[in-house]
Order: C-alpha cells, then sequence, then structure tokens
C-alpha cells in the first residue's frame, strides 16, 4: 500500500468517526431550515439521514476517480418546493465541518490530499443529492406549472 493511500485510509477513518457528530449537527440544521412545503419537515426528513450517510461513506471508500470537472451540476428544481433542497443543503454543511475537524485530526494529510478529500466528498454527495433531488422533481405535481412560467433562458453568441 502506498503511504498516500494509507494517508487517506487513515483520513476516512477519522471522517467516519464523525459520523455521529454529523447527524447530529445535520439535523440540527436541518431543523433550523425554512420549511418550503409540509414534506419538508424536519420530523420526516430525519428518517433519511442513516440511509443518506450509509450511501456516501459507502460511495467515499470506493474510492471512484473524480470527475474532471471537479464538481458535480447541481440539481434544478424549477418550482423550488422540493423537500430535499432543504435537505442536502444542511446535510453539505454539516458534511463539511466534520471534513474540517477529521483534517485537522489527520496530521499528515497535505494541502493536496485535504483539497481531493473536499473534492471528493462534493463529487459523492452531489451524485447522491442530484439524484434524489431530480427523482423527486419528476414527480411533482408542480414542475410542469412551474416550467411554464419560468423565464426563458437565451444564450448570446459572442464576437
Amino acid at each position: 500500500m502506498c503511504e498516500n493511500a494509507i494517508v487517506q485510509t487513515e483520513f476516512l477513518w477519522a471522517f467516519e468517526a464523525q459520523r455521529p457528530a454529523i447527524r447530529a449537527n445535520w439535523e440540527h440544521l436541518l431543523r433550523i431550515e425554512r420549511i418550503n412545503s409540509p414534506l419538508a419537515n424536519p420530523d420526516t426528513l430525519v428518517h433519511l439521514l442513516d440511509l443518506t450517510l450509509n450511501e456516501l461513506f459507502q460511495g467515499l471508500r470506493a474510492g471512484l476517480p473524480r470527475r474532471h470537472s471537479g464538481r458535480v451540476q447541481e440539481a434544478h428544481c424549477p418550482c423550488g418546493r422540493n423537500p430535499l433542497l432543504a435537505y442536502f443543503a444542511a446535510g453539505r454543511q454539516a458534511l463539511r465541518e466534520a471534513l474540517v475537524v477529521a483534517q485537522a485530526a489527520t496530521s499528515t494529510l497535505s494541502a493536496d490530499d485535504r483539497d481531493e478529500a473536499l473534492a471528493r466528498l462534493d463529487q459523492v454527495f452531489g451524485q447522491i443529492a442530484r439524484r434524489e433531488i431530480e427523482s423527486f422533481c419528476a414527480i411533482c405535481q408542480f414542475r410542469q406549472a412551474a416550467e411554464l412560467t419560468a423565464e426563458p433562458v437565451h444564450h448570446h453568441a459572442h464576437a
């Protein structure tokens, strides 16, 4: 095992050790988010936390290659009522806070390792968030009305 892999494994253990704190902070942040629909009730959404964290840590452990773009494109919700918007916004904040704590506990991480850890977290979490948000939007009764009233985006060619 190369030295970088050992450092990454040490970091992942430190990050996964933060799981109870991540879950508690995510729930706290979720409860202070503005509720944009009845389905966004934090008492309902907290039941997704463990499933999302399981999938996140599984994805991080899998060590899939990072996309060249560096960031996963954000999911788009035409009506803005998707309850998962607040759920994943709170999760992103809780995860990034825990990432800083885990990085501080892993003194052998280089600046490049820290950047890569953030990029991987953003990639894996972004893929989960996008999939879930877009799945919910696909069945939303407000989607068609929101798309009809949305202003068209015009792209202008630059000379």
